[in-house]
């Protein structure tokens, strides 16, 4: 069953976040992420939820997706993200 990685990413440092995206970017390469949507205008239907950017990437499985968080390339990525903003990240099976 595919599973989705769901990111709500909140950028305070933009110069910072670009390594971020390199790294992450190798990761999602190296473990088959499909990407769904990366950044693109997001628009509030209901609730109070305003992100500013939203990531959403598909795995073969739940396994795969956790590989991809905790492979080593990922782990470069996080730390280089460590200043450069906020996310919230989950995975969830799915069609």
């Amino acid at each position: 069953m595919p599973a989705y990685l769901i990111a709500d990413v909140t950028v305070t440092n933009e110069e910072q976040m670009k390594v971020y995206r390199e790294w992450s970017t190798r990761a999602m390469q190296e473990h088959g992420a499909e990407v769904l949507a990366r950044g693109g205008r997001t628009e509030q239907l209901e609730g109070g939820w305003a992100p500013q950017r939203i990531v959403v990437l598909k795995f073969k499985d739940l396994a795969a997706a956790r590989a991809y968080y905790d492979s080593e390339t990922y782990t470069r990525a996080r730390e280089a993200r460590e200043g450069a903003g906020s996310i919230r990240m989950i995975a969830v099976e799915g069609v």
